[in-house]
């Protein structure tokens, strides 16, 4: 008889913990992959963009790819003196191309044109659509690694944003990424700014153009005057230096909430204190909504998130999930006052990991456009209760226990 060795015993439960894993993964994404193919196409509920006035400019809220884009392009084919264009993605189809199109117009009448995208995202991009852009145009590209990733979190930031500045003019940002799939088959949220904050845009993608990893020429100068808003505020997580306010002013503002928050979240993947101020709201009496993917395009991350559905449906907060199409929107609003969209998802990588980019707003009118956003989506959704989660299978019990500690990572 073989000896018992606890060191043995230690590598086989880790090996067999990590087969069931892989095994998981492998039988999530295959069934996600059929599910896929099958799902029916559909026109998503929406509500047409209008802006709504501010003080010091307007706000213009979108929920469909299409007019945003259609927008997005005539600002830039009306650009006289400089554009700032960032997206975390940019697919080399027909949207992208009617982008780097007018890019080029843009260029070739005297307007400072600098780009700014993520390698990783775009890696099954084909070079030769980058290629396209031709000299003059200021490119920076977020390398795939930067110095010493695995030493340092400083360096290993993704470039997650989505930002769009238009002279002094018009600025765009929210969730939106360009290409053909999201202008109609995604349910996101953009806005477009006008007035005093486009000068906050600006700064901020001039700060990520001179700090971030990746090539930087041309040094930017920041300009000249900026504002100090009572209704807007610019909030950035920048890895280089170590600061993420965004989770910060989501804690804020749940800590604050008195009547309801109406959370819609593309991955959402809450820490130990998100998860309790959402179920202190809860329990004091504010209406908590969380509207998610029922399916997202990354089923793993469906199933991480699942992980906090129990405390969060017994602490009495409600769970809506979108059907039929993936919502990728990153907003919340909250009585009737508060609201933020950008591009930061509800979980580490964007929290505590990536450079993101969200606006703050108080006021009263755009929380009130929000809130019919909230309710449109709110009709293409099904809410899951307490008791029906209780119920599900012991499999999926199975699988969301085993993928759980992965939850930090993401």
């Amino acid at each position: 008889m073989s000896r018992f060795s606890p060191r043995r015993t230690i590598r086989q439960g880790l090996a067999a913990t990590l087969a069931a894993q892989a095994t998981t993964v492998a039988a999530l994404l295959f069934v996600d992959s059929r599910r896929k193919r099958d799902r029916p196409s559909r026109r998503l509920p929406r509500v047409e963009p209008h802006d709504v006035p501010v003080p010091g400019g307007d706000l213009r809220i979108y929920t469909s790819g299409e007019s945003l884009f259609d927008d997005m392009l005539a600002d830039i084919d009306a650009a006289t003196h400089r554009v700032f264009f960032e997206s975390y993605i940019w697919k080399g189809d027909e949207i992208g191309h009617a982008f780097r199109d007018a890019l080029v117009r843009a260029h070739e009448r005297g307007v400072e044109v600098f780009v700014a995208f993520d390698e990783f995202a775009n890696l099954v991009v084909p070079r030769s659509f980058f290629a396209g852009l031709p000299d003059g145009i200021h490119v920076k590209r977020h390398p795939l690694l930067g110095r010493f990733p695995f030493v340092t979190p400083r360096q290993s930031g993704r470039n997650h944003r989505k930002l769009l500045v238009v002279d002094s003019r018009a600025a765009y940002l929210g969730g939106y990424n360009v290409g053909s799939l999201y202008a109609d088959r995604w349910r996101d949220t953009h806005a477009r700014v006008s007035g005093e904050m486009v000068v906050e845009l600006a700064n901020a993608f001039v700060d990520y153009w001179n700090v971030a990893p990746g090539r930087c020429s041309p040094h930017l100068e920041h300009p000249d005057s900026r504002t100090w808003s009572s209704t807007m505020r610019v909030h950035r997580n920048i890895p280089t230096d170590m600061v993420y306010p965004i989770r910060n002013m989501y804690l804020e503002a749940i800590d604050r909430a008195d009547e309801r928050i109406l959370l819609t979240a593309a991955y959402f993947i809450p820490d130990d204190v998100l998860t309790r101020a959402l179920v202190e709201a809860a329990r004091r009496g504010v209406d908590v909504r969380i509207l998610v993917p029922h399916f997202s395009n990354h089923v793993v991350a469906d199933w991480l998130s699942r992980r906090s559905y129990t405390e969060l449906l017994s602490g009495g907060v409600r769970i809506l999930r979108y059907e039929n199409a993936m919502v990728h929107a990153k907003t919340a609003t909250i009585d009737g006052r508060w609201t933020t969209l950008g591009t930061a998802n509800i979980d580490r990588l964007s929290l505590a990991g990536n450079y993101e980019i969200n606006l703050e707003i108080l006021d009263a009118d755009v929380a009130a456009q929000m809130e019919e956003v909230f309710a449109a989506d709110a009709l293409n959704s099904t809410e899951i209760t307490l008791a029906q989660w209780v119920e599900r299978p012991f499999v999926s019990r199975l699988a969301e226990g085993l993928l759980s500690p992965y939850r930090p990572l993401l």
